[in-house]
């Protein structure tokens, strides 16, 4: 039996999914889309996950689309048609990403290319290994950045710095990416794991229906203007503020103790 592609683990309320093509640098086919897709959707439905980690197994994160893959080969026409593999994998593992009810961080320990570039910026945090790297790599085969990265990078870089990579598929190195606020933290290689898993669970142990609100709210503002995004605000609190969570933070809060959340 062929070993999964995708790798589960649990460590209390957190999971670790893990990107098992070590061979290939962890490049997308179809059937690993698949088995990607159902574990974002079984820890999606399991209720004592309660944040998530992605990383990639041997020496890199995801070096993007597995040009060799079926899914590209050429159609009756001679052509390939990139858009229905966008609309039949990429489409929905960002938007699935994205949609998470628990909070998401990508641990990068190697390359991250292409669409495995945009995979994990589309978590809510990124932490990479010192000796990973980042690369907008489509200008080098003539396509436009997918899985999001037409949305994420000049959100997160601005236009000037998201051209820059887009255009010449430069090579990032993890500290640069640091320092120029595309992700969170760089860390050094044998930190990595321990790093994204004590992060992951101090996040397990917050409120995270409150912090997958966060990551929606972020998202919806960044197509409002003021006004907007304040009654956007009203709605969530609103909201929030009928959950269990925020009563339990109160009370811990005024009794001094520490807080036990469990809204999900």
């Amino acid at each position: 039996m062929p070993e999964a592609l995708i790798l589960v683990a649990d460590a209390g309320p957190v999971r670790t999914l893990t990107l098992n093509r070590p061979a290939a640098l962890n490049s997308f086919t179809g059937e690993m889309h698949a088995e990607l897709r159902a574990a974002l959707d079984e820890a999606a439905a399991t209720a004592g996950v309660r944040a998530l980690v992605i990383t990639g197994a041997g020496r890199g994160f995801c070096a993007g689309q597995d040009l060799n893959d079926p899914g590209m080969a050429p159609g009756a026409d001679g052509k390939v048609d990139i858009g229905a593999v966008i609309e039949a994998n990429y489409r929905p593992l960002a938007l699935r990403v994205r949609s998470m009810p628990v909070p998401v961080i990508a641990a990068v320990n190697g390359v991250a290319a292409g669409a495995g570039a945009n995979l994990a910026l589309g978590c809510d945090l990124v932490i990479a290994a010192r000796s990973a790297s980042f690369i907008q790599a489509f200008s080098k085969i003539g396509l436009i950045p997918d899985c999001g990265g037409t949305w994420l990078l000049p959100r997160l870089l601005g236009r000037a710095r998201a051209l820059g990579l887009a255009l010449t598929g430069d090579k990032l190195p993890a500290e640069e990416a640091a320092r120029i606020g595309l992700i969170w933290q760089c860390v050094d290689d044998s930190a990595l794991a321990d790093t994204a898993q004590s992060l992951a669970q101090r996040l397990a142990a917050m409120p995270v229906k409150a912090l997958a609100a966060t990551r929606a709210a972020l998202d919806a503002s960044a197509q409002m203007g003021m006004a907007d995004a304040l009654t956007l605000e009203a709605d969530v609190q609103r909201e929030l503020g009928r959950q269990a969570d925020f009563a339990e933070g109160v009370a811990a809060f005024q009794q001094k103790r520490t807080p036990v959340f469990k809204d999900r």
